[in-house]
């Protein structure tokens, strides 16, 4: 389930045939004084996928639901129930917790049921955090899986291997297959039946690296050379599989805010669909190919932003402000560029920060992956080329289920300075999920203090790093 955010939660599944998504849900895991409701019918043209918008939940409540599927065809059979629970958002002040991560079946690792499988769902599972933010890459559609990968000790990495992961995916049902994949874990199906979700996208739920007047050339694995044709498939199986609440205004918009009580409010970003071409990001001007975020969704978050009244605003984005990614020998990939000024698309970045200091913004923190490894950046403006911005703090973790890479350099514009890393300097590039270097972040928001207590842990659940952030007044 997902986006739960005052008295509702969007409940989701899957079927394999035409069928109506039923689900029943209570305050009690008996079921006593359930509620029942019919949802829409799932069908082809929706990749047999189906959601309910649950309306009407008590704040604070554990809240137990089971969803099964009438078949249309046979009105008498039904599907086997799926049971779940959830706990709603508070109506006052408690103890909350929030996780995040990035990153899942990258890099040629996939399912190997032989390992444990995807690991680090079940691990996430037994954190129990009020709310997961999955930071983008949810699934790798321009990576098809090897059947073995041969480790550094001799052993072999099996992967399952299915149809639509044995090639890119180009078509409207090999980008849901890509999904269908990753649903093939049974850590996965406990985990997403457990624990509510806050889902970004960010490039390989496309193709790697990619903006929306992208023309893929010299790929032969690509008989489709539009990434604004692949962009539109790959939307619509995103939107098909996550359990997002569908915007009434824009029902292909991702970026929207979760407020989760009065503590914590969700910012989730969308870094994709709005950007300007990877370039060599030195521009002095801002302009649409300056852009990241795109000046709708900057006002946008300009607005919310303010407007939150949670003491605590978790800016959940699907790439760091402040390392360095490349694109090639000579285009940038993220927001950095190198050392200096603002230029190119830290000019957006630059704008957007000075507003929320002018508009007094308070007790931000930026969640983010991308980078394959687990990281701690705190931002200040002393250190900085461009000072008009309030100290911040930004967090990375992932990669869940992908390869392990870095570190990437720093770039000084805003001033950050590391302050955990979670791999050595000189990292073997691509080291597998049994290797452990697998990343998660938590933050614990104190009920009595407010205090957030941020932490990064690993593969198995054990912090890493940690810091306490007081809230300013």
């Amino acid at each position: 389930m997902g986006d739960v955010t005052g008295d509702r939660a969007v409940v989701w599944s899957r079927t394999d045939r035409p069928a109506r998504l039923v689900v029943e849900y209570a305050t009690t895991e008996s079921f006593r004084d359930a509620r029942r409701v019919a949802g829409p019918a799932a069908l082809p043209d929706t990749g047999f996928t189906a959601r309910v918008d649950l309306s009407g939940l008590p704040p604070g409540q554990r809240i137990a639901y089971r969803a099964r599927f009438q078949d249309l065809s046979d009105l008498g059979v039904w599907s086997e129930p799926i049971p779940g629970t959830f706990l709603t958002p508070p109506g006052g002040r408690r103890d909350l917790s929030f996780a995040w991560g990035a990153d899942t079946v990258g890099q040629g690792w996939g399912i190997d049921p032989a390992r444990g499988g995807m690991r680090m769902y079940e691990t996430l599972r037994r954190a129990r955090p009020d709310v997961f933010i999955h930071c983008g890459d949810t699934i790798y559609a321009d990576q098809p899986l090897p059947a073995e990968v041969t480790l550094d000790d001799g052993t072999v990495w099996r992967n399952l291997v299915t149809p639509a992961k044995a090639k890119v995916a180009e078509t409207l049902e090999e980008f849901r297959g890509q999904f269908l994949y990753n649903l093939m874990d049974e850590n996965l199906r406990r985990f997403n039946a457990e624990v509510p979700q806050v889902v970004l996208w960010d490039d390989h739920e496309v193709r790697d690296n990619w903006w929306p007047t992208r023309v893929i050339e010299k790929d032969p694995r690509y008989q489709t050379q539009s990434v604004a044709l692949l962009a539109a498939r790959a939307r619509r199986a995103f939107l098909e599989h996550q359990p997002i609440r569908l915007s009434s205004e824009d029902p292909e918009r991702i970026y929207r805010s979760i407020p989760y009580g009065p503590s914590l409010e969700v910012f989730a970003l969308d870094l994709r669909s709005y950007r300007g071409p990877n370039s060599r990001n030195r521009q002095e001007v801002a302009g649409d190919e300056t852009a990241i975020l795109g000046a709708r969704q900057v006002a946008w978050l300009e607005d919310r932003l303010r407007a939150s009244r949670a003491t605590w605003k978790v800016i959940a984005c699907d790439q760091p402000l402040g390392l360095v990614v490349g694109d090639g020998p000579a285009r940038f990939e993220a927001v950095a560029n190198g050392n200096g000024a603002p230029l190119g698309r830290e000019l957006e970045i630059a704008a957007l920060l000075r507003s929320l200091r002018d508009r007094r913004v308070r007790n931000l923190v930026w969640v983010t992956g991308d980078v394959h490894y687990a990281a701690a950046h705190h931002y200040e403006p002393e250190r900085a080329r461009f000072k008009e911005f309030h100290s911040f703090w930004e967090f990375v973790a992932g990669p869940l289920h992908a390869g392990t890479f870095g570190p990437n350099a720093l770039d000084d514009t805003f001033g950050p300075e590391v302050r955990f890393r979670g791999i050595p300097a000189d990292l073997k590039p691509n080291r597998p999920p049994s290797d452990g270097l697998q990343f998660f972040g938590m933050g614990r928001i104190d009920a009595k203090t407010e205090v957030l207590t941020v932490s990064l842990h690993n593969l198995a659940g054990e912090p890493v790093f940690r810091v306490n952030l007081e809230p300013e007044r």
